[in-house]
């Protein structure tokens, strides 16, 4: 098993653009399209294809967020392509996702936000050790944290 997390080229994105989520998904996360042109207006986000044995199979972004007097790093955005869900992969990539964001940033804590009807999600994040804050963000998406083991 090998996982690769690469640097998304904004200038010669065209495969990531080609990943998809089932209909039913559509309405908890933004489009590759639009994360990509909010990481070319906001630096700070760090859009990254994911891989599986040098396959194309997943989307995430993550960025260090500065807001009232504390920074946050957020894993803002996590896909897996419908074609490769169900078969175990999120969970896998998202463990290595995880330690290479920590490492990057030299973090204790990522936080995430999620609609409360995104059940699929909160329970894998859960697995993961997030927690819920008790915080809303802007969109009124529940905030969750994990804290490094």
């Amino acid at each position: 098993m090998s996982i690769t997390i690469r640097q998304v080229d904004l200038n010669h994105c065209s495969d990531v653009l080609k990943l998809e989520i089932e209909a039913n998904q559509q309405n908890f996360i933004e489009s590759i399209a639009e994360c990509l042109e909010e990481a070319r207006e906001l630096v700070l986000w760090r859009p990254v294809e994911l891989y599986y044995n040098e396959q194309l199979v997943g989307f995430a972004m993550y960025g260090l967020w500065h807001e009232q007097n504390q920074d946050r790093v957020w894993l803002d955005r996590y896909l897996i392509d419908k074609r490769y869900q169900g078969q175990g992969l999120g969970k896998k990539i998202l463990a290595q996702l995880l330690e290479h964001i920590y490492a990057e940033y030299q973090c204790q804590e990522i936080y995430l936000s999620l609609y409360d009807d995104n059940h699929r999600a909160m329970h894998l994040y859960q697995k993961f050790g997030f927690i819920i804050t008790g915080e809303k963000d802007m969109n009124q998406e529940t905030i969750m944290v994990k804290k490094k083991d």
